[in-house]
């Protein structure tokens, strides 16, 4: 790790446990659609903080999804309820948001989490952030927001992490790194995946529950997810669509298509994935790249965001037809000449 790195995240991890140190009630939340990285980043950290006498309290706006329910085996996640919540995140004394560093990723929480006089705690990997917390502890080198709570829960205790802990954090990385396989995976994360697996994370386990608990519907709007795969501009871009009538007529959720875009990105030549998703407000964007393309560039086009390899968009009130269009128009202007 680069030195001035280092040492920036030693002061602000020391922020962090001076925070904790002087409250006793907690609030942790993720994104929208949240992902096994953001959850696995509140499970691990709220195990840390129960085991120091903590009250804490995980909530977020989305359910958890079916293929991340196996690393909270406690229940301790909820999905947020204003009636039930609201002095929760009124009286919390610190509420972190983890692997999410703009407001508007909160969703419902957001109103109420920037009124909360808590302090806010942002611990994140992601680039472009909202000034919004009292402490940001963000690391756009690292390849998870799991892989900033490892070290800074390595920091904070001198014990071995739980194995509750290690199965948190391995997933997350896991996971985020694209199995260890995108650009950011180096041999330091090798070896910090090594201590979680000798503290107890079982990578056939998380591997299996994550990746290969698909139902059949879930197989079948894959399979028109595929149906619908174009590969334009010279082969370098690959698109697919899913629409309302497909999760209709599959049985399936927009939560059954976690890991479609990757297909689009496995054809040879292809630099560019995008799946396009209609849902009940509008369009969901998926975008992939290959190499040096900045794909969050092109996200951020369309009001969204993410990585540089990796990214997201919502856009409320928009149509599939009118979208695709646009999209692998501005698309096109991302290919390297």
């Amino acid at each position: 790790m680069h030195r001035e790195r280092k040492q920036r995240l030693h002061q602000e991890f020391e922020a962090c446990r001076t925070l904790i140190a002087g409250h006793s009630t907690f609030v942790l939340t993720t994104h929208v659609n949240p992902d096994a990285d953001g959850l696995g980043s509140e499970l691990a950290l709220a195990s840390y903080l129960l085991s120091q006498g903590k009250t804490v309290h995980i909530l977020n706006h989305s359910a958890t999804p079916p293929n991340c329910r196996f690393m909270d085996p406690h229940s301790r996640i909820q999905q947020f309820n204003p009636t039930r919540d609201a002095d929760v995140l009124k009286e919390a004394g610190v509420i972190f948001i983890l692997d999410a560093n703009q407001p508007d990723r909160l969703a419902g929480l957001k109103p109420f989490v920037l009124q909360s006089s808590a302090k806010k705690i942002c611990i994140d990997h992601h680039l472009d952030r909202e000034e919004f917390a009292d402490l940001f502890i963000i690391d756009e080198e690292a390849a998870a927001t799991g892989e900033i709570l490892f070290n800074l829960l390595t920091s904070l205790t001198r014990q071995p992490l739980s194995q509750d802990i290690a199965t948190a954090l391995y997933t997350a990385i896991m996971t985020d790194s694209g199995s260890f396989r995108f650009p950011k995976t180096d041999s330091q994360l090798h070896r910090m995946v090594a201590d979680l697996l000798d503290c107890g994370a079982d990578p056939v386990t998380s591997y299996q529950q994550h990746y290969e608990q698909e139902s059949l519907g879930g197989v079948h709007l894959l399979a028109r997810a595929l149906g619908s795969l174009r590969v334009t501009h010279g082969g370098a871009i690959a698109s697919m669509v899913i629409t309302r009538q497909d999760f209709l007529e599959t049985g399936t959720t927009e939560l059954d298509t976690h890991s479609f875009i990757t297909k689009a990105l496995n054809i040879g030549g292809v630099t560019i994935g995008l799946l396009l998703t209609e849902v009940d407000d509008g369009v969901k964007i998926s975008f992939r790249s290959k190499g040096d393309i900045p794909i969050n560039k092109l996200a951020q086009e369309f009001g969204g965001n993410g990585h540089k390899n990796a990214a997201g968009a919502r856009l409320p009130g928009e149509k599939l037809t009118n979208i695709l269009p646009i999209l692998l128009e501005r698309a096109q202007q991302y290919i390297p000449s």
